[in-house]
């Protein structure tokens, strides 16, 4: 049995309820339940998988894909379903990322049937995200989008605002810390990795992998004229491992004390800290995408392949 947890903005929509019915003609058991409000998907995530549900398919934007894993995370891993994702957002820059379809029925096809793929869970103190955290001026640009500009241009309308902001970036102090070092800096743009987009399709972190362990992080800093900006750009392209303008890490874990308030966002989902840590628990959780995901590093390695292993270990 999978249970579709469904973004109630969404539950109206033609093109959501005839997918919904051409699946089950097809012969899949699919049980449908509505969100009202905010932290609903968390909560029936939650239920799921205590129910023993087989798979969860989150139907909504980022946001509604992190709540889900939210809710999926309260529960003891062995008991966390597969995750499916029926992509129903603006954005929708980790089903993109991941390769998963953006058309109704054949992504409700695709997270009814793919083999579940094991992959990272990262954590920002309290909180999991799936694909990414920004901190700082990507996080301003967010939160400060319109939600009608969002449905009406899409991934456009963060670019949009963006260069309406381009000229009045503002820059963070702190102390970022890590497991190899730690560098007092001051960020316009904190991205911490483990899908590689977000904002509407600006790839931050390009070398980041699901099932790797690590976080991939991106650091702008001293930006603040046009020729800066073009030097940024220039270095986005090379990526160098610490530059003028862009840092690369690839860490463990990430500690970032900065001297005041700091607006963020986990997988599209505002909040603002004045300090976090952002650790990463390996293989947390089942994901229903191809087995050629371009953000799998190992060999595909489904629940299935893995039971198998450890009873002929026992055995």
């Amino acid at each position: 049995m999978a249970r579709l947890i469904l973004n109630g903005k969404s539950a109206q929509l033609p093109e959501v309820r005839e997918a919904v019915f051409a699946r089950r003609a097809a012969g899949d058991a699919l049980e449908v339940c509505v969100t009202w409000e905010a932290g609903d998907a968390e909560r029936m995530a939650e239920q799921a998988a205590r129910d023993g549900v087989d798979r969860v398919i989150a139907g909504g934007g980022d946001g509604t894909v992190n709540e889900v894993v939210n809710g999926l995370m309260r529960v003891p891993r062995e008991r966390r379903p597969v995750l499916g994702i029926l992509p129903l957002g603006s954005a929708n820059d980790f089903a993109t990322s991941v390769g998963l379809p953006l058309t109704c029925e054949p992504a409700l096809e695709a997270a009814l049937s793919l083999a579940g793929q094991r992959v990272d869970v990262p954590r920002l103190d309290d909180w999991h995200f799936l694909n990414m955290a920004t901190a700082g001026f990507g996080a301003e640009i967010t939160s400060s989008t319109p939600k009608g500009l969002k449905r009406l241009l899409g991934g456009g309308a963060y670019s949009l605002i963006g260069a309406v902001k381009a000229w009045h970036i503002n820059h963070y102090a702190g102390r970022l810390r890590w497991q190899d070092g730690e560098r007092r800096v001051e960020v316009c743009l904190l991205a911490i990795g483990n899908g590689r987009q977000s904002g509407g399709g600006h790839v931050l972190t390009p070398q980041a992998s699901l099932d790797d362990g690590r976080l991939d992080v991106l650091i702008l800093h001293d930006i603040g004229s046009l020729s800066q900006l073009r030097a940024m750009r220039h270095e986005l392209e090379t990526r160098p491992t610490r530059g003028s303008h862009v840092d690369t890490l690839r860490v463990d874990w990430l500690a970032f004390e900065a001297d005041e308030g700091v607006p963020l966002t986990l997988d599209g989902e505002p909040a603002q800290r004045k300090g976090f840590t952002v650790t990463i628990e390996p293989g947390a959780l089942s994901l229903a995408v191809s087995s050629s995901c371009p953000l799998l590093t190992r060999a595909a390695r489904t629940d299935g392949d893995a039971a198998g292993e450890s009873a002929g270990e026992t055995a």
